[in-house]
């Protein structure tokens, strides 16, 4: 008897049959979340830097009369748009502390003997914040026909252009700690067959945080010069950054399996790093992103470098426990989903056989 030859899909079902086959069901699920991915991407990036628009902008006004620094404080506070917001301090020396400190982005002394006022700034925290409270302020005197000089009394560090190392730094930290729990997922499947293997990622992960936060550290200073301060804080600092980004990633891929990968990226990357206050310090970006930047990784890291790097660690507890809070929530989150998993069969530990994939591969029609 003649057997029929087995027929080819691209043959006996045209371009579209061909194309079902080439291009799963899930895998086109997977590129259109790819596409809206970059649109939120392209969206939060454009959105955030495309109008800087300072807005209550803290800063001192000091006088050697107290009625002095009063007005001049509620004259600047009456500003269209109110892009800063005047507090009057007693004295120059409160002025400069409330900088260093970082209640204040800068400080307006007031000469009332003179026609020519001081203004204190700290690029540190920023050059394009410092800038806008000098341009702000210069426009201010101008109008009533004074003159201001400016003294940065923070400044950044000659290798640290506009004050940028900082959040270069953490978003280093951030792709470090995202690309290790991807990697640790792609190895071994995304969610962890067992609790056991949930504390095994974790320690990995807390291996690479040590590693990956003094190596940056050292990187950032003294091999280039870019941050001068503590190296200790520094490595302390990545070490919890790159744990809390990878600790979330770990906890997405617990929940969502391999499509957990994009949603850290979502949180840290589409709306973190925008919202972060690297380029644009949180008074000069949008509602939304100012809003959203200090509870986020990317902005919690950034603050706190720059905290370490030129406040001598000033104003950190928030941001650190931004930082705790994510790593605690990402550990306790991936154990209680490899947790829920204990009653799946699984490889025994050390049998050298990958872990139970998210999905099966569809079967293959027969033919």
């Amino acid at each position: 008897m003649t057997q029929t030859p087995h027929a080819d899909p691209g043959q006996s079902g045209g371009f579209l049959a061909e194309l079902k086959d080439a291009v799963t069901a899930r895998a086109a699920l997977l590129v259109l979340g790819v596409l809206a991915l970059q649109l939120a991407f392209i969206t939060s990036y454009v959105g955030a830097f495309h109008h800087p628009k300072p807005s209550e902008i803290p800063i001192a006004v000091a006088a050697p009369a107290a009625p002095v620094a009063e007005q001049t404080a509620k004259q600047l506070s009456a500003l269209p748009r109110k892009p800063l917001d005047p507090r009057a301090v007693p004295d120059e020396a409160t002025a400069l502390r409330q900088i260093q400190n970082r209640d204040v982005d800068g400080a307006l002394i007031v000469d009332p003997a003179g026609r020519t006022d001081k203004l204190l700034v700290a690029s540190g925290a920023g050059a394009s914040l410092s800038q806008a409270v000098e341009e702000i302020v210069g426009r201010v005197e101008k109008a009533q026909g004074r003159t201001v000089t400016v003294v940065d009394v923070v400044p950044v560090a000659a290798g640290d252009g506009r004050g940028l190392s900082s959040f270069y730094l953490v978003v280093g930290w951030c792709v470090g700690g995202y690309l290790c729990a991807a990697i640790l997922a792609i190895s071994a499947g995304a969610r962890p067959a067992n609790m056991h293997r949930a504390v095994i990622r974790l320690g990995v992960l807390l291996a690479y945080s040590l590693a990956a936060g003094l190596l940056g550290s050292v990187i950032a200073d003294p091999v280039l010069g870019a941050l001068p301060g503590s190296i200790w804080g520094l490595w302390g600092l990545g070490t919890l950054v790159v744990f809390a980004v990878g600790a979330i990633t770990l906890a997405f891929q617990g929940l969502a399996g391999v499509v957990g990968i994009g949603l850290a990226i979502l949180l840290v990357v589409v709306f973190g790093n925008p919202s972060a206050g690297g380029a644009y310090p949180y008074p000069l970006l949008p509602p939304f992103w100012k809003a959203i930047g200090p509870w986020l990784p990317p902005g919690a890291g950034t603050y706190a470098a720059r905290s370490i790097t030129y406040f001598k660690g000033n104003d950190l507890t928030g941001p650190l426990l931004v930082l705790s809070g994510w790593a605690v929530l990402g550990s306790v989150v991936t154990m209680v989903c490899a947790a829920g998993r204990r009653g799946k069969a699984g490889p025994p530990v050390g049998s050298g056989l990958p872990e139970e994939p998210d999905a099966l591969p569809e079967e293959e029609a027969v033919r």
